[in-house]
């Protein structure tokens, strides 16, 4: 299921079986003409950012501005973090329980958004924990070898 946020106003769910009976064809590099409803429409991408999922689109020439979040990125939001630069985090908490494999990080230490802090063991798989923003580490509150339970606090910023 896809989740299709138009002009951040609008909220549109998509699933696979829907995009399946799009009538689209690619009549260009990024232009589309698209039959919905017996009519017509005219679409273009003109700009991508296939990193944060958003793109502008012009559909019979009005423009919108579209981000598109899959499973992955709906499961990141329900837990408190956000795509993009318009919240601020100060905290980084455990998503699930599981066991401390690395800390990539020090206290005082400058970090890039993206940077990765450190990597949380859960169900035999190995989660890195990225840093949703650029920023100063305050504090650490766990070690290497820790196990922590669900929304334990693992990282403060300035």
């Amino acid at each position: 299921m896809y989740k299709i946020k138009v002009n951040a106003t609008d909220t549109f769910k998509l699933s696979k079986a829907d995009l399946d009976t799009l009538d689209c064809v690619e009549t260009a590099t990024n232009k589309y003409h698209i039959l919905h409803d017996n009519t017509s429409i005219k679409a273009e991408i003109i700009k991508s950012n296939f990193n944060k999922k958003s793109y502008s689109i012009n559909v019979n020439n009005s423009t919108y501005n579209v981000v598109i979040q899959d499973a992955l990125d709906q499961q990141i939001e329900a837990l408190g973090f956000e795509i993009g630069a318009s919240k601020q985090i100060d905290t980084i908490n455990a998503p699930m329980p599981g066991l401390i494999l690395e800390i990539n990080v020090s206290e005082g230490q400058d970090v890039k958004e993206n940077d990765a802090l450190l990597i949380l063991e859960a169900m035999k798989m190995e989660n890195v924990i990225n840093s949703p923003r650029d920023g100063v580490i305050k504090s650490i509150t766990i070690n290497q070898g820790d196990t922590v339970d669900k929304n334990a606090l693992l990282i403060e910023f300035e």
